[in-house]
């Protein structure tokens, strides 16, 4: 549920932080019949996530071994690149957001109605399947009903919060909360990239090199509710196989390399900021 909430809440902020800026942008160049096109492809783009996840999620419910394997397997590992890319990207565009997502809806109103319907459509859509794969994701980690109470809560923790930050002078650090968000979601991704190699060995797409490592099931069984709190936070499992271990440390140390050499850590970075 954790994981859900966090990142609904995060996906919400920044299709509101979105919408903030075009509707500030077409209310300065004092263009608000251009409001209902917007809307319009912000519409679309949601419902057609919402299917994407409810398709995505019902094929692989309904697929059978070795099949259920391979499909969930390959849908966290793509939901785990996603969030690390989506990551990388937020924190190198932060800066210039606003003064990016303003050019492109100024060119958009002078194209025409439909431009700024496409570029609603994009904005909203990227959020959207984002959002909708890792859902999909952590009903496979999960359960359905913790990943739709999760989200639930998250999208309406979100509308909340930026509707108290319009009504008042308080400013949210956005920098900040994104950076905090996005050490969490690289863990909750790590956990994705350990239950994805799991599911790969049940397949026998890869090697489980040695089955079981250790085993702490007496102490924390899979099945009790905070081996499975954990397991879906983190990829706990009581009894690892090698080449789930070497998927976490591996993703781990590529990661946080990333992010010191190109990343918001990376020295040229800190300078500037």
């Amino acid at each position: 549920m954790l994981p859900a909430y966090i990142l609904s809440l995060r996906e919400g902020l920044e299709a509101a932080l979105i919408i903030g800026i075009v509707f500030s942008t077409l209310r300065k160049m004092q263009r608000a019949d251009l409001l209902l096109f917007f809307w319009l492809g912000a519409g679309s783009a949601t419902v057609l996530s919402i299917i994407t996840a409810l398709l995505l999620t019902h094929f692989g419910l309904v697929l059978k071994d070795p099949g259920e394997a391979i499909f969930e397997g390959l849908t966290m590992l793509l939901a785990a690149g996603i969030l690390t890319g989506m990551i990388f990207w937020m924190a190198r565009q932060s800066r210039n957001l606003k003064e990016s997502l303003e050019t492109n809806v100024q060119s958009a109103s002078m194209t025409g109605k439909w431009s700024l319907f496409g570029l609603a459509f994009v904005s909203v859509l990227r959020e959207g399947v984002e959002l909708a794969l890792f859902l999909t994701a952590a009903v496979f980690a999960s359960d359905a009903h913790q990943t739709l109470f999760g989200s639930l809560f998250g999208l309406g923790s979100a509308a909340l919060l930026s509707a108290f930050l319009l009504a008042t002078t308080i400013r949210l650090d956005l920098r900040r909360f994104f950076q905090l968000t996005g050490i969490l979601l690289i863990i909750f991704a790590a956990g994705l990239i350990v239950r994805a190699a799991g599911e790969l060995i049940i397949a026998g797409w890869i090697p489980a090199l040695l089955p079981h490592i250790w085993d702490t099931g007496k102490f924390l069984s899979d099945e009790s509710v905070s081996g499975q709190t954990l397991g879906v936070l983190f990829g706990y499992s009581a009894s690892p196989s090698l080449m789930q271990l070497l998927a976490y440390i591996v993703y781990f140390v590529v990661v946080i390399v990333a992010l010191l050499t190109k990343g918001p850590l990376s020295a040229r970075n800190a300078r500037v900021t």
